[in-house]
């Protein structure tokens, strides 16, 4: 009687030029993992978040995603690595962040929804000619784009524009005719003592997030294609979902294979998960809750995460038993106290 070694190995050979490998599975791919700075997180993680590959946190407000992605930030800063947060939610304090441990020398802070607005600066300028100030006269009718009169109003004049239309002065000169060219003025722009009028970029907050979703998603692609970056956090967690969950999943899947690419971890702080295959790690916060030291004074918050797909874990031994093993532990949690509160 025939082994299992050996039909196994008598199927493979007849597969083998259809599907080779047939019955062993495909190598699991462990990749490296970097501290994110919370003991009781890395020891449910086995390690850390995983480098090349896409981390999602997803959770309501005040749930701790940002606690999370600064101090993952501040670990790999204080180890002379470089950083990107962009910041499409203007959520980002550059003051909290320094206290979290954040290099922000080594950290590329991106705020998106920034426009472009006149700004006075003092200095010797000059003036306009009153021709470039005055605005466009609006087109009359329907057709013409503005609110002019109806258009039963329009032919009143009718009879008098045909009878210009058709009278000889009215027709242009022919191709043969030589035509007297008018040469333009140039125009000129006189120097005065007043302040320069000058156009810069300032960040005004604006309500409809599409254009800062465009930019958030332009400025990850140019980084990650880049290079350079041992970790670009997108935060969007102050955005709706209605609003992230449109974005493509073609997005996520070149924003997964760029950072593979360059080895370089992508952090995604959003409210509902939106990334789908494409994150190789995706944590569900719960909301936080206050931590009741004090009766009158706020001393922190305790946050509880969950995983809640983990592509490749890391197995303790590669036996695989006959039975169901027992579920493993997916949940921690873990105590972010306020500066003013010392340690307890």
């Amino acid at each position: 009687m025939a082994t299992t070694s050996t039909i196994r190995t008598q199927i493979e050979a007849a597969l083998a030029h259809k599907i080779p490998s047939a019955l062993t599975p495909a190598p699991k791919m462990i990749r490296p993992l970097a501290e994110t700075g919370i003991d009781s997180l890395d020891d449910l993680l086995q390690g850390g978040l995983p480098i090349g590959a896409v981390s999602e946190l997803v959770g309501p407000e005040c749930s701790g995603r940002t606690d999370i992605a600064l101090s993952f930030v501040a670990h790999l800063t204080q180890a002379s690595k470089v950083c990107a947060w962009i910041d499409a939610s203007n959520n980002f304090d550059p003051t909290s962040a320094a206290a979290a441990g954040v290099d922000l020398a080594r950290l590329l802070w991106v705020r998106c929804g920034a426009v472009q607005e006149a700004v006075k600066r003092p200095g010797r300028s000059f003036v306009l000619p009153d021709k470039y100030l005055v605005p466009r006269p609006v087109k009359q009718g329907l057709h013409g784009g503005g609110f002019g009169a109806h258009p039963r109003g329009e032919t009143k004049g009718l009879s008098g524009a045909v009878g210009d239309l058709l009278c000889p002065q009215s027709f242009a000169p022919r191709c043969a005719e030589p035509q007297r060219r008018v040469r333009e003025e140039r125009p000129s722009f006189i120097a005065s003592d007043e302040p320069a009028v000058i156009t810069s970029r300032r960040y005004v907050p604006t309500s409809k997030p599409w254009g800062r979703i465009e930019q958030a998603l332009g400025t990850a692609d140019l980084l990650l294609q880049a290079g350079g970056f041992s970790a670009v956090v997108l935060d969007m967690a102050g955005l709706a979902p209605e609003f992230v969950s449109r974005i493509q999943l073609s997005t996520w899947f070149r924003y997964r294979a760029a950072a593979e690419r360059t080895q370089s971890s992508v952090l995604l702080l959003t409210q509902h998960a939106c990334a789908k295959s494409s994150a190789e790690l995706l944590l569900h916060l719960q909301p936080a809750e206050a931590i009741g030291d004090e009766t009158t004074v706020f001393t922190g918050i305790r946050t509880h995460i969950e995983i809640t797909r983990q592509r490749f874990a890391q197995n303790a031994n590669n036996v695989v038993p006959l039975r169901k093993p027992p579920k493993n532990v997916s949940g921690a949690s873990w105590d972010c106290r306020t500066a003013w509160a010392g340690a307890r």
